[in-house]
């Protein structure tokens, strides 16, 4: 049986095969798809590949735990002065102590009596500097020196106080005289002292002050000559004040060059002794 469907199937075969119109040839003609094999080993691997683009960020990670204490860096700068503490409170008192030997007073009496005698020494050689070096005149609140150098009303102005005074003003005929005569035992005529006009009234006449801004008071040695001419114009520039050695007043140009005299006040030492301004003077 299974011969003869062999049989019949060659015959059908042979049968379709020459009834094709086709001619024959020597391609050959695929057959049917056969079924699928088994899976192969796995290959070797290939070749790297390129890098890809970056991918996203990821999501941060947990803080990690704290580290150990790094070295001591270099000390900074000193920072600012801190503010005064409260005072603390009283400590207890101190033991007793021994009892002093008995003093050889004489010994001393003599050091403090030589030490007095320095003193007046110490004290003539400061009146020596300041009246003979230095010329100056003095009162019992004020020094006054004698400014040998030619300039203009600011300028003296200006240099006094520089030095730590102001230009002088004699304020009482006693200083007025004391001036006096120190300028004519310096053989000058006439010198700036700190009195300036500072305006005009309605009338024309001026209204003269001090260098320390304050007005003239009841004493001012005006010459003759400018209380019979008083009326200051402003065209002349007369405004400032010259101290002559007669001891009077007279109007001057503060654009002259003049020598001139600073006055200067008296300091005073710890325990109200009065002191020297010889220091600032200089």
């Amino acid at each position: 049986m299974k011969r003869l469907l062999e049989l019949f199937v060659f015959v059908a075969v042979f049968n379709y095969i020459s009834a094709s119109p086709e001619v024959c040839t020597n391609s050959l003609i695929p057959g049917a798809k056969g079924d699928q094999g088994e899976t192969g080993d796995e290959g070797d691997l290939g070749k790297v590949g390129k890098n890809g683009p970056a991918g996203l960020p990821g999501v941060p990670g947990e803080s990690g735990l704290k580290g150990e204490g790094g070295q001591m860096g270099k000390m900074g700068p000193a920072g600012d002065k801190g503010d005064k503490g409260d005072t603390g409170s009283e400590g207890p008192g101190g033991l007793k102590g021994k009892p002093g030997t008995t003093c050889d007073c004489g010994k001393y009496r003599k050091v403090v009596g030589q030490l007095d005698v320095n003193v007046g020494k110490l004290r003539n050689t400061v009146k020596f500097v300041k009246k003979v070096l230095l010329g100056l005149r003095e009162t019992e609140e004020r020094y006054y020196l004698l400014v040998k150098e030619p300039k203009r009303f600011k300028e003296a102005s200006i240099n006094c106080k520089l030095r730590g005074g102001t230009l002088a003003m004699p304020k009482t005929s006693n200083i007025n005289s004391l001036m006096a005569e120190y300028i004519s035992q310096a053989g000058l005529t006439g010198v700036y002292i700190g009195v300036q006009a500072q305006s005009l009234d309605m009338s024309g006449t001026g209204s003269y002050m001090y260098a320390d801004l304050s007005p003239l008071q009841a004493f001012a040695a005006w010459s003759q000559e400018v209380e019979l001419n008083s009326t200051i114009t402003p065209a002349t520039n007369s405004s400032c004040v010259e101290l002559l050695s007669t001891g009077t007043w007279a109007h001057v140009e503060c654009e002259s060059t003049m020598f001139f005299i600073c006055e200067f006040p008296k300091s005073s030492r710890r325990g109200g002794g009065r002191g020297t301004a010889t220091s600032a003077i200089l």
